[in-house]
């Protein structure tokens, strides 16, 4: 019976929508803890289009290298 749900497990690619969303938001958290650690050792300051642009690369990034 485990074997049936492992099978499963590893052939099921979840659903997109769900999967954009949690690329969306953890690519955010990510960007702003970098960007705000970034600012508290003074290497940049933070600003919202800072912020936007590299939620976004690293959204395209993560899209680019996970896709088959």
């Amino acid at each position: 019976m485990s074997g049936d749900i492992t099978e499963g497990m590893e052939s099921s690619r979840g659903d997109p929508k769900l999967l954009i969303v949690l690329n969306l938001v953890l690519s955010a958290v990510f960007a702003y803890i970098v960007l705000w650690l970034s600012e508290f050792v003074g290497l940049t300051s933070f600003t919202f289009d800072r912020y936007l642009a590299f939620t976004l690369i690293l959204v395209v990034v993560t899209f680019v290298v996970t896709r088959p």
